[in-house]
């Protein structure tokens, strides 16, 4: 009994701290932001050694707010991989909005330089709008240039087409004599071929819309230029001042128009569209070729008249 009394009783006290609170789940959230962040860091090194230079300078110019302007960076359409770029900064007013397209590329080397150097077909909207921004680079494309550069385009393609038939008139042995007959002139409504007559060498029978063979000929070498350009042809007969009036009222109006109507029956026996027709007119005498002369032989002419296509407005982009 007196040694179970002199032991001291063992007590165990549990000591609670407090103020620190337990550990929640904000760690984590934190932890994720970290991981994300280096995540987002290393790809930035990644595309940063795989990319090229002009890659590199596309990213720049994409996240610079400015105008809209030329940019190597990938993409088709109408500006062509175009991007932002710096230009008037923030706080600087509003940013001026302006396009920029970029440069056609150049031709393949492997490209038929025979094909090249021929008429290709209807002027191209969008590499007119290309050869616009080579020389206009910083202005705002407008209406007015952009019908310029496809006029000029247009205009360019009626000089191969001239060039062309006139080359091919001259190797043909049986027609390179008459050569001096064909006159090939551009006008506001389009490169006008005309077949004239001379003294002693007429296109048609005397009176009639009977054509010779040597016109059935030279209208088969117009016809192949033609079908090589989309644009519309337009037909007319001419006659000269000479008084022609048959017993039963025919005369040089009648005369002029069936010529004129013929000649569009040969060149769409030929291989030109019937849909490819703007108009067929006979106009007499009234629009000689030699005002002062009109009398002359070359006043009898048919004229085939390839209509300009260029649009009088272009679509805004605003």
């Amino acid at each position: 009994m007196a040694d179970n009394a002199n032991e001291r009783p063992i007590i165990i006290k549990k000591i609670k701290k407090s103020g620190g609170g337990h550990h929640g789940g904000a760690w984590k959230v934190a932890y994720a932001d970290f991981v994300t962040a280096m995540m987002a860091f290393f790809l930035l090194l990644w595309l940063l050694s795989s990319t090229s230079k002009a890659q590199k300078e596309g990213l720049a110019e994409y996240f610079t707010f400015a105008q809209v302007s030329q940019s190597t960076s990938g993409g088709n359409g109408m500006l062509a991989g175009a991007s932002l770029s710096s230009g008037q900064g923030i706080g600087e007013g509003s940013p001026t909005v302006t396009f920029q397209l970029a440069a056609p590329e150049p031709p393949s080397p492997d490209a038929d330089a025979d094909t090249d150097s021929r008429p290709t077909g209807p002027p191209s909207f969008d590499s007119d709008f290309a050869e616009v921004a080579q020389d206009q680079t910083t202005d705002t494309v407008t209406n007015e240039t952009i019908n310029k550069a496809i006029a000029d385009r247009e205009r360019r393609i009626f000089e191969d087409a001239e060039e062309e038939l006139k080359q091919a008139i001259s190797e043909i042995e049986e027609l390179s004599e008459l050569s001096g007959q064909l006159i090939i002139d551009h006008t506001s409504d389009g490169m006008r071929i005309q077949l004239v007559d001379q003294l002693g060498r007429a296109m048609f029978k005397p009176g009639t819309a009977d054509p010779y063979p040597r016109t059935r000929a030279m209208f088969r070498e117009i016809t192949k230029v033609i079908n090589k350009l989309p644009n519309r042809v337009a037909v007319s007969g001419h006659t000269d001042s000479q008084p022609f009036q048959a017993s039963d009222g025919f005369g040089n109006w009648e005369l002029s128009s069936n010529r004129a109507a013929a000649s569009r029956r040969i060149l769409q026996q030929s291989g030109v569209s019937q849909s490819r027709f703007f108009s067929v007119v006979g106009k007499a005498d009234t629009d000689p070729l030699f005002p002062d002369e009109p009398g002359n032989a070359a006043n009898r002419r048919i004229s085939i008249t390839l209509m300009r296509e260029a649009p009088v407005f272009a679509p805004s982009f605003n």
